[in-house]
């Protein structure tokens, strides 16, 4: 599922991983620990928590992002299962400098979205270490609760 260059952390309700492209420099995935072909599958309670775990994985990277790029612009959320039947959740950091046209729709319709230029390697590696230390404090600060 993960290995060492994805791995962002553990999550209560699966893994946070980086993406193999980044055409979009931040793309993230919260995989579902168990069993489950999408969200409706899940017993209320764990819905929520899901559903919690991937605002948490959305403002990891919203801290990172904007940390690292001042184009950054605002993060998406998806949630599909129709090519990969397994519960996951899609999280998208968008950007200013992104063509209007683009910016302004789903990310899916950027025709170059998968070109192997954007491939996730070694030059993410300050990315997805920037990620992995926001995602663990935005999970340490929601533990505490609110201060």
């Amino acid at each position: 599922m993960a290995d060492d260059s994805t791995l962002l952390g553990r999550m209560r309700t699966g893994t946070a991983v980086l993406g193999d492209v980044q055409r979009l420099p931040g793309y993230s995935l919260l995989i579902y620990e168990e069993e489950a072909g999408q969200l409706n599958d899940l017993p209320q309670p764990e819905r929520v928590a899901f559903l919690a775990d991937l605002a948490l994985l959305g403002e990891a990277v919203e801290r990172a992002c904007s940390a690292l790029d001042p184009e950054f612009w605002r993060i998406n959320y998806s949630v599909y299962g129709n090519s990969w039947e397994h519960l996951h959740g899609h999280v998208f950091a968008r950007y200013r400098w992104e063509e209007e046209t683009l910016r302004r729709g789903p990310v899916w319709r950027y025709p170059d979205l998968r070109d192997e230029r954007y491939a996730l390697g070694e030059r993410h590696a300050a990315l997805r270490a920037a990620v992995a230390a926001a995602l663990a404090e935005v999970v340490a600060e929601d533990a505490a609760g609110p201060g």
